[in-house]
């Protein structure tokens, strides 16, 4: 038991310190207090390659231990996403005790308790998973966690409890209406935004009742939001990747006359390259 707490302290601190997270933060503390073993299938573990996965050569915990992406069911169509992308989303969101979170897309539960561990027993989690096995296996692993509900259906249809933050964990072609209509003044959204073959993950903050920041953290790739996607979006965000995106986005509208400064447009919404307090 000791050799893997120790195990989970290094990986905690390499996830974070490739971040520049200091190693005695809480996110750093909520990463190395979770078993990542309780929440991806296996032994063996199953861990992702180029081309597919290969099996750990034993049962030995040790083999999670690592910024890898690792599966959650035998099938080998749902993954445990790469840990330091999500240190880069959780740091870039900032959760703070006692706020309240939407998280879609949960999975098995892994990134909801480290959610939980960040705003504590006075916070609250609605996370929401949409795959009926994985949201059992999601209930069981998220039981001991009072403030987290976890809701067997998908995040994608309102409407969604009023929150401090919208965590979205499968690629959408738009941020939906519903979840920026979640978000309290203050409140922060990081969500990818995917093709096929590429994406950005974005963080939105609204800043006023009707104004909203923006700005892209990196780019990624996310299996897609069932509800969240639509042919025509997905085609324009190609062609906006196509461009360029390097600190070019800088707020986020809501209205259907893009301007001169749009870098992407959608239905009820553009990404402007301009700052939100210049609108």
């Amino acid at each position: 038991m000791e050799r893997i707490e120790a195990l989970r302290r290094f990986y905690a601190r390499l996830i974070t310190g490739r971040v520049g997270i200091p190693e005695d933060s809480e996110l750093t503390t909520a990463f190395a207090t979770t078993p990542r073993e309780r929440f991806v299938s296996g032994p063996p573990w199953k861990i992702a390659i180029r081309n597919g996965y290969m099996e750990s050569p034993s049962d030995d915990p040790a083999y999670l231990y690592q910024d890898a992406v690792v599966c959650l069911d035998t099938e080998g169509l749902r993954n445990n996403g790469q840990p330091s992308l999500h240190v880069v989303c959780l740091a870039a969101m900032a959760p703070k005790m006692g706020e309240r979170v939407v998280h879609v897309g949960a999975g098995t539960g892994y990134y909801t308790t480290i959610l939980a561990k960040l705003v504590g027993e006075t916070g609250k989690i609605d996370a929401y998973e949409i795959d009926p096995a994985i949201a059992q296996r999601a209930i069981a692993n998220l039981a001991e966690l009072p403030q987290v509900n976890l809701h067997a259906c998908s995040g994608t249809v309102g409407p969604l409890p009023p929150c401090d933050l919208v965590y979205v964990n499968a690629g959408a072609t738009a941020p939906l209406a519903v979840w920026l209509d979640a978000l309290q003044v203050g409140g922060r959204m990081v969500l990818p935004m995917t093709t096929e073959s590429s994406g950005i993950m974005l963080l939105v903050t609204r800043t006023e009742e009707q104004r909203y920041s923006a700005r892209i953290l990196c780019r990624v790739g996310f299996i897609p939001c069932v509800g969240a996607r639509d042919a025509e979006e997905e085609e324009r965000l190609a062609a906006a990747l196509q461009r360029g995106y390097d600190d070019q986005v800088k707020a986020l509208i809501r209205d259907d006359q893009p301007g001169e400064s749009c870098w992407l447009a959608g239905s009820g919404w553009w990404l402007s390259t301009r700052t939100a307090d210049s609108f």
